[in-house]
């Protein structure tokens, strides 16, 4: 059985091999992990889909596209030969001269080359991903006293960054795939949709009740807090109801409008990089729904362990700035869509309150949130009476009865 690169995500066309958890010979069962790539989208570890004897045929280090074999599961009793260096592969090793390997496609490539001059492995014997291997190499880092923040302790780009024994005062950073498919991708938006920034300020003091009121109760079951996200991510999509133009995309010089709320969530990944998940459907579930798949994709982005469907079909986007105490963001469009928003800070401030008896000054917990939209699919006038929809959503709900799993 052939181990394919994976398609992880609709744009994606090609992932590099991080590290290989087996070696080259070794029985494998079903679901361990093989190995774990990364895309400009995500990255993740992929496990065997059945039990056999392993044989490597793309080094760590490689890029490949999508599609292309990366391994061999060997079924049906088939014998486990004498492990061998899992940076290299049994057909490179007769066919090509020392230093060079086979790509996919059976071609010499220096690539190989460029990798095996790297140390695939820190001081303590912790794998390494190409960008942190690139910088130990040129920066000529010593990683001995380092104490890695990643899974299983590895040493990531920002440990390296945040060392000040280990690191000169001046220094280049490349940028690692996840980067640079992220600036690709805001530099092409940027170009081709006009941006135009609305934002409007919210009176959350509704949603600060319920949530104050549920906050213990959620704790003991989910064994985290319970934040504003899945409120306003609830009220967004209320307001879609009303302005079905905001959760559309732009094909050619027609706007495809889409039956469901299918809601990306910006996900920073401890400042390496930004992935955007989907909930699908978002449009159907509950406010304690949505904060159950919030965690559930927060958590699985964090750790690798995104599948490609989780990446997929993204119709409107919510970008959270607020745990920093921002004020106001102006968002890049996620393309294809046509809007994104973002919430800020969220403070307490005096407001005032008019009611029937006269206007009365209060203390309310404020926020303002900021949508970018794309002026090819509509007006300032049709987003900024979506924006006033949303406001009126928020501070008008029993929350109470939505937050109900």
């Amino acid at each position: 059985m052939k181990i394919l690169m994976p398609q992880l995500g609709e744009t994606v066309t090609e992932g590099t091999i991080v590290a290989w958890h087996r070696r080259d010979g070794d029985a494998v069962a079903a679901d361990d992990v093989l190995f774990e790539i990364e895309t400009d989208k995500v990255a993740t570890e992929v496990p065997s889909p059945t039990a056999g004897v392993l044989r490597i045929l793309v080094p760590a280090g490689e890029t490949v596209a999508v599609g292309v074999a990366l391994a061999e599961i060997e079924e049906q009793g088939a014998k486990a030969s004498a492990p061998q260096d899992n940076m290299s592969t049994p057909s490179a090793a007769a066919a090509t001269p020392a230093g060079l390997a086979l790509n996919a496609q059976g071609e010499n490539t220096p690539k190989a080359r460029r990798w095996s001059s790297l140390p695939k492995r820190d001081s303590h014997g912790r794998p390494l991903s190409p960008a942190v291997r690139r910088i130990v190499r040129e920066q000529r880092i010593d990683t001995t006293g380092i104490a890695g923040t990643g899974r299983d302790g590895r040493v990531r780009k920002r440990d390296l960054l945040t060392t000040g024994a280990s690191v000169p005062t001046s220094h280049v950073v490349p940028f690692n795939r996840l980067r640079k498919r992220t600036a690709e991708h805001m530099v092409m938006s940027k170009a081709r949709s006009p941006h135009v920034l609305q934002a409007i300020e919210v009176d959350f003091q509704q949603v600060a009740a319920a949530r104050e009121s549920a906050q213990a109760s959620w704790r003991a079951r989910r064994g985290q807090g319970l934040s504003f996200l899945p409120f306003l991510a609830y009220a967004v999509c209320r307001a879609i109801k009303e302005f079905p133009i905001i959760n559309a995309s732009v094909e050619g010089e027609s706007l495809h409008v889409h039956p469901h709320v299918n809601l990306a969530i910006a996900v920073d990944l401890a400042f390496e990089g930004l992935l955007a998940p989907v909930i699908h459907r978002a449009d159907a579930l509950s406010v304690g729904e949505l904060a159950v798949r919030l965690l559930d994709l927060t958590s699985r982005a964090r750790n690798g362990k995104l599948n490609p469907d989780d990446m997929k079909g993204g119709t409107y986007t919510l970008s959270n700035s607020g745990t920093f105490g921002t004020l106001i963001t102006a968002p890049i469009i996620n393309q294809p869509q046509v809007a994104i928003l973002s919430m800020d800070g969220i403070r307490k401030r005096p407001v005032v309150i008019e009611s029937a008896a006269g206007d009365a000054i209060a203390i309310r917990p404020v926020g303002i949130l900021a949508q970018s939209f794309d002026h090819r699919a509509m007006d300032g006038a049709y987003s900024a009476a979506y924006l006033a929809a949303l406001k009126r959503t928020i501070e008008t709900t029993d929350w109470s009865k939505a937050l109900a799993v």
